[in-house]
């Protein structure tokens, strides 16, 4: 069975504001890694939006690095399916709206054959989390104190166990949680 994960970034204030980022290239290099074990991307429709934005067009701008560059190859060939109640039209190539009963919808994806899930948006992670369908976090923590009040898993009614699998320190002082859920009988 295919594996959910959720990687995202937080400062230490607890914040997930996309813009609370030190995005470098061992930042976007770490992204493009995970990705390789990906080829399935879930957004929502905020975060689809935002990536949709850019990532398309990195080729084309001058701020763009290899690094950026090498996650942009990488994302913008993954099939992306954004979970939206209002979106009724996607652009960015290979992706599609998903609508249904989302719990169904999930556990169907995670039986097919293939690589792992990527969750692209916060308010999907909840929502996921609260169904208990993510397998692996990886939690970013960005060496900031953030006055945005964006928070993750804002909304979370119920207790989710993981346990610590692997921890990685960036030069720039951000530090990488990796966490797996925990199966219900073990929590």
């Amino acid at each position: 069975m295919r594996k959910v994960i959720f990687a995202v970034n937080i400062t230490i204030t607890g914040s997930a504001d996309h813009t609370d980022v030190i995005a470098d290239d061992e930042l976007h290099d770490f992204y493009t890694d995970l990705l390789n074990d990906v080829d399935l991307v879930l957004f929502g429709r905020k975060t689809y939006q935002l990536l949709e934005s850019f990532w398309p067009n990195a080729q084309t701008d001058a701020r763009s690095t290899k690094s950026m560059l090498r996650f942009a190859d990488k994302i913008n060939s993954l099939h992306k399916i954004v979970l939206s109640k209002t979106l009724t039209k996607v652009c960015w190539n290979n992706s599609e709206v998903l609508k249904g009963n989302l719990r169904e919808k999930i556990l169907a994806l995670k039986r097919q054959k293939g690589k792992n899930i990527s969750i692209g948006g916060l308010s999907v992670a909840t929502e996921l989390t609260k169904l208990g369908l993510i397998d692996d976090y990886w939690f970013l923590v960005q060496p900031i104190f953030s006055v945005y009040n964006k928070q993750i898993f804002d909304g979370l009614n119920k207790v989710a166990k993981l346990k610590l699998v692997d921890t990685k320190t960036f030069n720039s002082g951000v530090v990488v949680l990796h966490y797996q859920n925990l199966p219900r009988e073990n929590v």
